[in-house]
């Protein structure tokens, strides 16, 4: 396990429990207990945890982790996911981008496809999105032309959230937008953690033609703090392989179209 990865780590099992203690956590993760110590360290300076006298206890941010810590969790898992769903592109779309580590991962395999990028010939796609670190990997693409929403940016996920945002929003047709979540249910619908981010995705599943979430398997079949849109408005998912066919099936019965890679 490297040093990020063990970060992630960390927050995860601070999230999950509220506190934790040097000398469990260096048991559990297999590393000393003064390195245990100096990770706990760096994150307080960062203010994602709060240190105590032994351990560290959680403050308001942990249960939405900076996206530079999610990056690393299931990495191979959302790479796969992000070939699958940039295959279900074509030539003069106007695709939407909502922020996250998938949908990154949707963003590079788009830019990256060889059948879109015929030099000299202009923009063969667009795409729209409201998160900064996309954008940023993007902007030098001449093949695609791309748009960025308004708003004010979120430090944990690089989204523009806001009333900003919603004036570029409202004025244009996405033909498909890939959806990152926090979490989806078969029953319920798509969600994110944060009602600001619900709300500029919500909008932008209201622009789209078609929408297609992308999601590991951890997302499936759970619920998060803020709806973003329901089963109806959703067309498609596109998952991992690790996702068991007893939690892919509900999906399948109120009619979604599943791809798993």
């Amino acid at each position: 396990m490297n040093r990020h990865e063990r970060l992630s780590g960390l927050l995860e099992l601070l999230g999950e429990r509220g506190r934790v203690e040097v000398e469990e956590l260096a048991d559990e993760l297999t590393v000393s207990a003064a390195t245990i110590r100096r990770d706990l360290d760096h994150l307080a300076e960062q203010q994602l945890l709060t240190r105590t006298r032994g351990g560290a206890v959680v403050n308001n941010v942990s249960y939405d982790l900076p996206l530079r810590y999610k990056s690393g969790r299931r990495a191979p898992e959302k790479s796969k996911i992000g070939q699958s769903a940039a295959a279900l592109v074509s030539a003069g779309d106007v695709v939407g981008l909502n922020g996250g580590t998938t949908t990154t991962e949707v963003a590079r395999a788009i830019a990256t496809r060889g059948d879109l990028a015929r030099p000299g010939d202009g923009p063969t796609i667009t795409v729209v999105t409201n998160a900064l670190n996309i954008a940023n990997e993007l902007a030098v693409r001449q093949h695609i032309k791309l748009v960025v929403t308004g708003g004010v940016a979120r430090p944990q996920s690089f989204e523009l959230t806001g009333p900003l945002a919603t004036k570029v929003l409202g004025d244009i047709t996405l033909d498909v937008l890939f959806l990152g979540v926090d979490a989806i249910d078969a029953d319920s619908g798509a969600y994110a953690h944060h009602e600001g981010e619900a709300s500029i995705n919500a909008l932008m599943v209201d622009r789209a033609q078609r929408v297609v979430v992308v999601a590991d398997s951890s997302k499936l079949a759970s619920r998060a703090f803020a709806r973003i849109c329901a089963i109806p408005r959703i067309h498609a998912v596109v998952t991992d392989a690790d996702a068991p066919e007893a939690v892919l099936e509900p999906f399948r019965a109120v009619g979604l179209t599943v791809h798993q890679d």
